[in-house]
């Protein structure tokens, strides 16, 4: 009995750990989570022409997910708050997608939201795209390498199946 209540406990304080870490991580994380979380259930990322594509990780470690992204706003190259050009999911055990951090992309450089710097992304590159600048931003999900870095060492892609899900 102990030893499941400390496991609970511990469960929990991990759980609130995770979301104060991504709560006080910036002020932009909070207004990306106010301005998205009608994303949390993937099939409102469908509804609004998002597709995924398969799930990415990183050479040494972590991952980003699966990237559901929007292709009329990835030609647009307008940086808006409330329409990210991807939304990442991490694929969980049971088939279920969890909604982890959104992406915003331009071609338009160089590029900021809310006085956040984007990264640029030479070309050629893996997404066969141009040239471009890029911002993740974890808002659902901690990442202790930071709030904008690609990738999470605590996001997996070891649940991934087809890119259809």
């Amino acid at each position: 009995m102990a030893a499941a209540l400390l496991s609970a406990c511990t469960a929990l304080a991990q759980a609130h750990q995770d979301a104060a870490a991504s709560s006080d991580a910036s002020p932009l994380a909070a207004k990306v989570r106010a301005d998205d979380s009608r994303f949390l259930d993937v099939k409102a990322a469908m509804a609004e022409g998002y597709a995924p594509i398969p799930c990415a990780s990183g050479i040494t470690g972590g991952a980003m997910g699966i990237h559901y992204v929007n292709g009329d706003y990835l030609k647009d190259d307008k940086i808006d708050i409330a329409r990210p050009e991807a939304v990442m999911y991490e694929p969980m055990a049971d088939g279920t997608l969890k909604l982890v951090a959104v992406e915003y992309i331009t071609s338009k450089g160089p590029a900021a939201l809310d006085g956040q710097l984007f990264n640029f992304n030479s070309a050629p590159n893996r997404y066969g795209l141009g040239p471009f600048y890029e911002l993740h931003v974890w808002a659902w999900k901690a990442n202790p390498t930071g709030t904008f870095a690609d990738m999470n060492p605590k996001v997996s892609c070891e649940h991934a199946t087809a890119p259809t899900q």
